[in-house]
């Protein structure tokens, strides 16, 4: 059969516009909740490190008041690769049925040895001297099954306190901790930094217990992707990672310190002074610059949500792992 002239040139267009379009780069959405942590605009203010940006990829960083909406984003398809904590990654498998979540590289760790762990404070005035004295007191937390929220959970129930029966929990964020603290609103905090550089905080309030002494070694932050999207995505992927692991090591790199203190200070208003004194050194959490997740730690993690009744059922972590990408990225830098 003949194909006219006027058909051949549109089928000509079409496969045109299919060429075209497969040439464009990759966007990919990601979600943060920190600029520090995850693929945020902070890697943005460093394009010079990102050789694949603009080729084989753009990104397009969408920010979250917490993991708890993002999971929403993520589970809707509104972003690519999320930036969740340990407890929403258990709800996404077993609450929100996404099975073909993955877990595709480390976000932060707290407790490694020689790092940060964050610490629960009360007041020096309180009469708290161990964790027994919080019965009938007031707990502030960041958020409700929250990674923070079951490290308090945890600790205070190997000391035979149960919340509603035995204290009682009110919500928090960050930046008004000190305040509900030091007003005597909560007698429990989450200490985190910078806020703990606050003059009224080092004097007037004390570290009872860290998340450490609680949970052990911490995966808090993972970057998480859905199967479907990384095999359809691989090799835009693949330059990806590579991107943005050659960006985690150049701002953890000491040498750059300075430099890294003053992007950060300019893309979040905070004193430089403050930044400097801890931010991204072992006064900081744990940042593996491989890309690797603690699988073993993130597992242990999952148990203690279990064994408080936060969730129903378990998760196998390593079958909700792929770090084929990370690991082709190290291959591809070193």
């Amino acid at each position: 059969m003949r194909i006219s002239i006027f058909s051949q040139i549109i089928i000509a267009g079409v496969l045109l516009c299919s060429s075209l379009a497969q040439a464009e780069p990759l966007k990919i959405r990601t979600g943060y909740v920190v600029p520090t942590s995850g693929y945020t605009p902070l890697v943005l203010e460093k394009k010079d490190l990102l050789k694949h940006y603009g080729t084989s990829y753009l990104m397009e960083p969408q920010k979250f008041q917490g993991t708890a909406p993002q999971l929403t984003a993520f589970a809707a398809g509104e972003i690519d690769i999320a930036t969740i904590g340990y407890s929403t990654f258990a709800l996404a498998v077993l609450n929100a049925k996404m099975d073909d979540a993955r877990i595709v590289a480390d976000g932060f760790q707290d407790g490694a040895d020689g790092f940060n762990s964050t610490t629960f404070m009360v007041r020096n005035d309180s009469g708290i001297a161990k964790v027994e004295d919080l019965k009938g007191k007031v707990i502030a937390t960041n958020g409700f099954g929250g990674a923070y929220d079951v490290g308090i959970r945890s600790m205070l129930r190997k000391h035979g306190l149960e919340d509603k029966r035995d204290y009682s929990v009110i919500e928090s964020d960050f930046a008004h901790m000190n305040t509900m603290l030091l007003d005597r609103k909560a007698s429990l905090t989450i200490g985190s930094m910078p806020f703990l550089l606050d003059p009224a905080m080092k004097e007037n309030a004390h570290t009872l217990f860290s998340l450490r002494d609680s949970m052990g070694r911490t995966q808090m932050i993972i970057q998480a992707a859905r199967q479907g999207y990384l095999d359809k995505n691989r090799a835009a992927l693949n330059d990806f990672f590579e991107d943005m692991l050659a960006s985690l090591r150049w701002f953890h790199d000491p040498k750059n310190h300075a430099d890294v203190v003053g992007i950060v200070a300019g893309l979040t208003k905070q004193p430089p002074e403050k930044l400097d004194a801890y931010l991204f050194t072992d006064k900081d959490f744990y940042y593996n610059l491989n890309g690797q997740p603690d699988l073993d730690a993130l597992q242990n993690n999952i148990k203690t949500l279990h064994d408080l009744d936060m969730i129903k059922g378990d998760v196998d972590v390593k079958k909700h792992t792929d770090l084929s990408f990370v690991k082709e990225a190290a291959k591809r830098l070193n």
